[in-house]
């Protein structure tokens, strides 16, 4: 089971990325997201809700096995909020590439409540949490970036 866990946390092993595994993590969503993107909304909302709090589960797991609270190796985090910010938008490269970069940039800045999660749920959640938000806010942006092409 902790080899299962450390896969999943590690996303296939992108978490072990020597520097910003979370941008690695995040390029390694991409193709899980490729095979979601076609699924109706409803069910990728579906699968997206379900994802999130295996993703939850994994990380806390994952923290006791790494030792580390909200390790750098644990990218299942940003999987999540990569897929929260693609939720309901149209499907285009464009999307794709602005999507990673928009989402990138909240997951570093952590604006409220982002960074609140980050520093106060010290558990799978808070591990979660941050990226959900940070995925929000990359979802707005991108709402609107889609609206002008």
């Amino acid at each position: 089971m902790n080899l299962l866990i450390r896969i999943l946390a590690t996303w296939g092993g992108s978490g072990y990325a020597p520097v910003a595994s979370g941008t690695f993590g995040t390029l390694a969503a991409i193709p899980f997201y490729l095979m979601l993107a076609k699924l109706p909304l409803p069910l990728y909302l579906l699968t997206l809700t379900a994802f999130f709090f295996l993703a939850c589960w994994v990380s806390g797991k994952a923290e006791v096995i790494f030792n580390e609270k909200d390790s750098g190796k644990i990218v299942i985090d940003e999987v999540v909020g990569y897929l929260v910010t693609m939720a309901a938008i149209p499907f285009d490269w464009r999307s794709i590439v602005a999507g990673f970069f928009l989402f990138r940039l909240f997951d570093i800045v952590k604006p409220p409540p982002a960074g609140w999660f980050d520093r106060k749920l010290k558990n799978g959640y808070g591990v979660v949490l941050d990226d959900v938000a940070a995925g929000m806010y990359a979802w707005i942006c991108l709402m609107i970036l889609t609206r002008f092409w």
